[in-house]
């Protein structure tokens, strides 16, 4: 195994948390098939992912279409209903201060990305953010990470992966990533049980 010197980490699942029960709210924003309805915020959701059309006008536009008896504010609201877990963010500021370079690498829209990095203030947290709607490209495509391997200039072997979704970890693999599912529901302690596998200097 590569010595790690870069870990990239994913957003939703291990950094943050949902704050509120989302998707119970977006399911009761509609009389009768509330769970179609969230269906088609999803759908419409994707391409924002990669930076095609305005999240905000896609979900005007569902909400238009299903004649909800909401505003696109209220049908928004949900998106924002998330905390990143303090403990996690000490880590990765251990990792930075130990010399280990540290980057995000999150699948989000313009809409939150804005919530993220320009309200909430993820970027000074790692080296580099690298959101899925800024490089036009998403996990799990191999092509994602490849874009993020161009931009660090670090070999694959060197970057240690993380993310919640099994998807996700097999489409950095592809790549050459050193790569591992972890999600936030398992404790923070399991997070660093795994940073120690990679020889990472964790202290404590």
């Amino acid at each position: 195994m590569s010595a790690v010197t870069t870990v990239l980490f994913d957003a939703d699942g291990v950094l943050q948390r949902p704050s509120r029960d989302w998707w119970t709210r977006l399911t009761s924003l509609v009389p009768g098939d509330g769970e179609r309805f969230v269906a088609d915020l999803m759908a419409a959701e994707r391409p924002a992912l990669v930076g095609k059309g305005d999240f905000r006008d896609a979900v005007a536009d569902v909400v238009r279409r299903w004649d909800a008896p909401v505003t696109v504010e209220e049908a928004l609201e949900p998106w924002s209903w998330f905390d990143a877990e303090p403990a996690v963010v000490a880590l990765i500021q251990s990792l930075r201060t130990a010399g280990i370079s540290c980057h995000l690498a999150t699948n989000q829209h313009a809409y939150r990305r804005a919530i993220m990095q320009d309200e909430r203030g993820y970027g000074a947290w790692f080296d580099r953010t690298f959101y899925s709607c800024d490089l036009g490209l998403a996990k799990p495509d191999p092509a994602y990470f490849r874009a993020i391997l161009g931009t660090l200039e670090a070999p694959a072997s060197s970057v240690l992966f993380i993310d919640d979704n099994v998807a996700n970890v097999a489409g950095a693999s592809s790549v050459g990533l050193q790569a591992e599912r972890y999600d936030l529901a398992d404790g923070v302690p399991a997070l660093v049980d795994l940073l120690r596998r990679y020889s990472l200097p964790i202290s404590g």
